[in-house]
């Protein structure tokens, strides 16, 4: 519990930090909000109106206070586009987000561990130096390098899966799973090189140790030596990555999304941006730096659970 409400100290002012920032960099925008809602014929009269009605006419200190205050309670304003609250407009392109990075995460682990191990335990073989060159490859091309490139093979060749577009998973499970692969596979990919790495080498050095060499004295199999000896103290790091790598799922998700126009929280930023509804950006850059925030300190929760010597604070 100690280390959970040291973790939590620390958190309250890097959410500070994210939240003014969230709300400078808005303000920081070129244009006036009153006129990109009321168009350029806008009269003085309307724009000063709209100036009180958003609380642009009091001071920057008691904006952000104001702000903040509607944040917690969930009131981010109204959209000037479709006039309709911007947590509505979240909560209908978040669950697509939601379920693109806990797929790409899902299909991330399951390659990378059982490969990772396999490598860690023949290092140098043939599997160990083909998947270090694929790695090194997956490392270099940026996400949506995969995205034209699985598009072209398995929507436009084979006609596997489409294109673009998305079914919600609670309409129909089948076509959810068919419009969020490619996608997914997408996000997954670079992921996977890296959780290979890490895994790797953790385990090629827990493999080294004392108890291992105990185990194996013991007559015990291979398969029971790797998965229940050494594979748990292997993933420290890998643990410590993956929460990390919720940033890059998010930025990921960001260019994704446009390319396989998915409706989620990416897609919804970048239209904003180009539609200039300032308070949807807004909505959206919080919410990621937040959820940003938040699980990493979920992660670093769950490491001192994992790790003992973080949890009796031993280096």
């Amino acid at each position: 519990m100690q280390v959970i409400f040291k973790k939590l100290a620390y958190l309250i002012p890097v959410v500070f930090a994210v939240t003014i920032l969230s709300f400078l960099l808005i303000k920081a925008l070129p244009g006036d909000p009153a006129i990109n809602k009321l168009g350029f014929n806008a009269t003085p009269a309307a724009i000063k109106q709209i100036h009180h009605q958003l609380g642009l006419d009091k001071p920057l200190p008691t904006q952000y206070v104001l702000w903040v205050g509607h944040l917690a309670t969930g009131n981010l304003g109204r959209s000037y586009i479709s006039n309709q609250p911007v947590m509505t407009t979240i909560k209908q392109n978040l669950p697509t987000t939601i379920e693109l990075m806990i797929l790409a995460q899902l299909i991330a682990l399951a390659l990378s561990i059982p490969a990772g191990i396999y490598a860690a335990y023949r290092p140098n073989g043939l599997f160990d130096r083909v998947s270090t060159s694929i790695s090194f490859a997956m490392l270099a091309l940026p996400a949506f390098i995969f995205g034209v490139f699985l598009v072209y093979v398995f929507a436009i060749r084979i006609h596997w899966f489409p294109a673009s577009g998305w079914t919600p998973i609670s309409k129909n499970f089948s076509d959810n799973m068919r419009t969020v692969a490619l996608p997914a596979i997408t996000l997954a990919l670079p992921l996977v090189a890296v959780y290979l790495r890490v895994l790797r080498s953790d385990m090629m050095a827990t493999l080294q140790e004392d108890f291992i060499t105990m185990a194996k004295s013991k007559g015990l199999s291979t398969r029971r030596i790797l998965l229940r000896h050494a594979f748990r103290p292997s993933t420290f790091s890998l643990v410590t990555v993956a929460g990390l790598n919720t940033g890059t799922l998010i930025g990921g998700a960001l260019i994704v999304e446009v390319i396989f126009a998915l409706p989620g929280i990416g897609n919804l930023a970048v239209t904003s941006v180009f539609q200039r509804d300032y308070l949807v950006v807004q909505g959206t850059v919080v919410l990621i730096a937040l959820g940003y925030v938040l699980i990493n300190f979920l992660v670093d929760v769950i490491y001192a659970l994992v790790d003992p010597r973080v949890r009796h604070g031993v280096a």
